[in-house]
């Protein structure tokens, strides 16, 4: 690692809340994509006649433990986990209930609030909120990251085209982006919703089209500052490729700023998911989904429980996103700098002369 780069992890980590908040939010989605482990319908293994069953890797028909359906194996029908049972043994995860499973057994009237079966209660659905919240938020933050490296990409393309070629490509590309970014981006999303029927992919492609030009001022706007550099004229005096110019000479330097932003784009992702699903223009009804939970709690106004689990998982997964990107943010900010203190730890000190961030 550069000694450029070690100063900037050291800077990252020396920014105490965000580099926790790294850390909690990375524990929360790496538990997220384990979700099925965690609360899912069926068992993580079970032994059935000798043999290890994985019916969370793998489907099982009803035929082959016992029944004479060719569809996938109910395991929360009592004469199938009769079968298990007396055939071998199941492991179930904490909470045996996914995200789309019904509550048959729950007694009215519904939403059903917290308890031991159900830790963050029932939605008007009788389905579990502590699933639907799990998979939601492993679902939200796949798309958010999926959605900032699109957007990222194209962003960064189109103002390393302005910035480093200058002249016509800028002015026409800047009255493009006007124009782009004066439609009412929402009412368009809504539009385009209706006439396709919504799925991820769909939704990230429509999204893609619009969240893309955050990055391109600041990127156009170092590609500009950086073009007349010595080394960048040394090199096109050379004969270096346009293309290898900005790639290797000029992008590292927009990489600083731009990458102080995802963070801030990924949040913006997440909320704007969390807004088209909350007015049902957003994804399939059977998908879990934090914004359609939050329309579950308007609509549940006396069962405070549900709004209360969405605001807290929204309000702690959106603060650790800029709680870290305000310590990238730090970690590439020349105007900070870091000390050995005596004892030898790390020290964060601010330069005198320069204005708060």
């Amino acid at each position: 690692m550069s000694p450029l780069n070690q100063r900037r992890l050291a800077m990252f980590k020396a920014n105490k809340r965000g580099y926790y908040s790294f850390w909690i939010f990375l524990t929360l989605f790496t538990l997220s994509l384990f979700g099925e482990f965690i609360a899912n319908d069926k068992p993580i293994v079970f032994s059935y006649q000798g043999e290890l069953h994985f019916p969370v890797m793998i489907l099982y028909t009803d035929r082959d433990l016992g029944g004479v359906l060719e569809t996938e194996a109910d395991y929360r029908d009592p004469f199938i986990r009769e079968q298990i049972e007396s055939n071998g043994w199941s492991v179930w995860p904490v909470v045996p209930y996914s995200y789309d499973t019904i509550d048959w057994n729950l007694p009215p009237p519904y939403p059903a609030p917290p308890s031991a079966e159900h830790w963050l209660g029932t939605d008007g659905l009788s389905t579990d909120t502590f699933a639907i919240l799990l998979y939601g938020f492993r679902l939200s933050v796949l798309f958010g990251l999926s959605l900032t490296l699109i957007s990222s990409v194209i962003g960064v393309t189109v103002g390393a085209l302005q910035g480093y070629f200058g002249g016509k490509i800028d002015l026409i590309g800047q009255r493009i982006v006007e124009i782009w970014a004066g439609l009412p981006i929402l009412f368009v999303l809504i539009i385009l919703a209706s006439v396709v029927e919504p799925n991820f992919f769909w939704l990230l492609a429509i999204l893609s089209l619009f969240s893309w030009m955050a990055l391109v001022g600041v990127v156009r706007a170092e590609f500009l500052r950086a073009r007349n550099f010595e080394f960048v004229r040394a090199a096109r005096a050379l004969g270096v490729s346009d293309l290898t110019i900005m790639r290797r000479h000029v992008l590292p330097n927009a990489m600083v700023a731009m990458l102080t932003y995802l963070p801030f784009i990924m949040n913006g992702s997440i909320t704007t998911l969390t807004a088209l699903d909350f007015l049902n223009f957003g994804l399939p009804l059977e998908t879990p989904s934090l914004g359609r939970l939050l329309s579950q709690a308007k609509a549940n106004l006396h069962a405070p429980w549900i709004g209360i689990s969405v605001f807290a998982t929204l309000a702690t997964m959106l603060t650790l996103l800029i709680f870290v990107g305000e310590a990238v943010r730090d970690a590439f900010d020349p105007r900070r700098s870091l000390q050995s203190a005596p004892s030898g730890e790390l020290a964060t000190d601010v330069m005198a002369s320069s204005p708060g961030v």
